[in-house]
């Protein structure tokens, strides 16, 4: 790619004149933090997105993709962040899925077997997706591009959602598909990971290249500043463990809700001033047990108690004015409402507090200055209050909905993957409000699949599989190896003893 430019409106450049290239059998890590231009530029490659200048050459050749099926048909293909698998259909099935023609599933099923032998992949191509892990899903995806004969493959966030143990394990899949000539293209934010598996980094900022560098003359520092311009502060800045004399603010009891796999049985206390991390892959019930405690689904049995007070059959709206507080893993689609501005999504919940005209009209300038304060505070970029919430980065949007959740003061906060998909930067910044929230006296509950970052901000960590709790363990004297082996389903031995 040379001279990659891509302009959404005068005053938005996202690519500016970026060369970037991928050599046979090499891994090529692209970092930056949120809004750099990244997600633009590979969808720039992978035809999803027309550039305004530069060229693209494929093997020598100039190409112009109109669609992702010109970028297949050329050799590239890409594995989003959001699987794209119809659950109900098989492995075969799915890989049968958009080839031109009539297609035979028995040869299809053998070829992607053999594949699956040929690069370590360990998938069983009858199964039907939905009965496969989150791991095993991703690899699927893989598979399909394989079959297609991709010789460049995108992976985008691709161990966002993986247990340590499968991290491990797909970072032993991009060897192989480095061993067997594929160019792949490793889009993430976990700079560790890049210095396992990649061979070079190149690093956006602002839309353009900050810098390029070989994976044997950098360190985990150096990428980090070039990501953000700076020096980085220490991951782990964590206060001393609760007293254990901290009455609960949050009290569940053989809490079950509806679903699949729903929650089971599961029972826990949070304190004030101490965050309890919750571990699992997604799917294990993680969702359905934070969505019932505040309400959105409700309790087929067991009891909820805030500050004392039983809410097992309280509304959302009723729990937030108890105090309770909610950060969605969703932030585009729940959090937010992406079409309404900053000043409209900064008073959601609490809207009834910028109105006038005894409580009909709403206080516009009001809000326009309360989402000025919020975005001042809590750093979030972006023009001006009456600038629309779905376009901003996701790092800015993520900032935007906590600070709306912490200024509220919420004796509880529920929290899941605060900082899933987003920079180095934002990330930081998620952690210190959080960490802040800890040390005001405020009981969280934080979900994530981020093991680092459950070890760095949990007082104890609880490990969830198919609804049920399997254990919680001190964040102290939590292990990585067994936390990963608990999300897996399985005890192990140390736990046990």
């Amino acid at each position: 790619m040379r001279g990659i430019t891509k302009r959404f409106s005068p005053a938005s450049l996202a690519n500016d004149a970026i060369d970037f290239d991928v050599a046979p059998g090499e891994v090529h890590a692209l970092l930056g933090e949120n809004g750099a231009g990244k997600s633009t530029l590979m969808q720039i490659l992978y035809g999803m997105l027309r550039p305004d200048a530069g060229t693209i050459r494929v093997g020598g050749g100039v190409v112009a993709f109109a669609s992702p099926r010109d970028a297949i048909t050329a050799g590239i293909g890409m594995v989003h962040q959001e699987f794209m698998l119809v659950d109900s259909f098989t492995v075969a099935q799915n890989a049968a899925m958009g080839r031109a023609g009539a297609f035979d599933l028995r040869a299809t099923a053998r070829r992607l077997s053999e594949l699956a032998r040929r690069f370590g992949l360990g998938v069983d191509c009858d199964a039907r997706v939905r009965d496969l892990a989150v791991g095993v899903r991703q690899r699927v995806e893989i598979l399909k591009l394989l079959d297609r004969e991709a010789r460049l493959l995108i992976l985008d966030e691709p161990t966002a959602v993986l247990t340590p143990q499968e991290v491990a394990g797909l970072l032993d899949v991009l060897r192989a598909l480095r061993a067997a000539g594929c160019g792949v293209v490793l889009i993430t934010h976990k700079l560790r990971e890049v210095l396992a598996v990649a061979d070079r980094v190149t690093v956006l900022r602002d839309g353009r290249v900050a810098g390029r560098v070989a994976v044997r003359d950098t360190d985990e520092r150096s990428l980090a500043r070039l990501m953000v311009g700076r020096d980085t502060g220490p991951r782990i800045a964590k206060a001393p463990a609760v007293p254990p004399a901290s009455p609960p603010v949050l009290w569940v009891e053989n809490l079950d809700v509806a679903g699949r796999p729903g929650v089971r049985g599961v029972s826990f206390e949070v304190a004030a001033g101490e965050v309890l991390g919750i571990a699992g892959v997604d799917g294990n019930g993680q969702s359905e047990l934070v969505e019932a405690l505040f309400g959105l689904r409700p309790a087929t049995g067991g009891r909820v108690a805030l500050a004392g007070q039983d809410v097992t059959t309280w509304s959302p709206a009723r729990r937030r004015a108890a105090g309770l507080g909610y950060l969605p893993a969703d932030r585009r689609h729940v959090a937010s409402v992406p079409e309404l501005s900053l000043a409209d999504n900064a008073i959601l919940g609490a809207h009834r507090k910028f109105s006038r005209g005894g409580g009909w009209l709403r206080d516009r300038a009001a809000a326009a200055a309360h989402a000025r304060a919020l975005a001042a505070r809590f750093g979030v970029r972006a023009p001006g209050p009456h600038f629309a919430a779905g376009k901003l980065s996701g790092g800015n949007l993520q900032k935007l909905v906590l600070g709306r959740e912490v200024e509220r003061e919420p004796r509880a906060l529920l929290v899941e993957q605060p900082t899933r998909g987003i920079d180095l930067g934002a990330v930081e910044a998620v952690w210190a409000e959080l960490l802040a929230l800890r040390a005001a006296g405020c009981a969280i509950v934080l979900v994530s699949a981020e093991l680092e970052e459950l070890l760095s901000l949990s007082d104890r960590i609880a490990v969830m599989f198919a609804g049920r709790l399997v254990g919680i363990v001190p964040a102290a004297r939590a292990d990585v190896a067994a936390i990963g082996l608990m999300m897996a389903g399985r005890e192990p031995a140390s736990l046990a003893a």
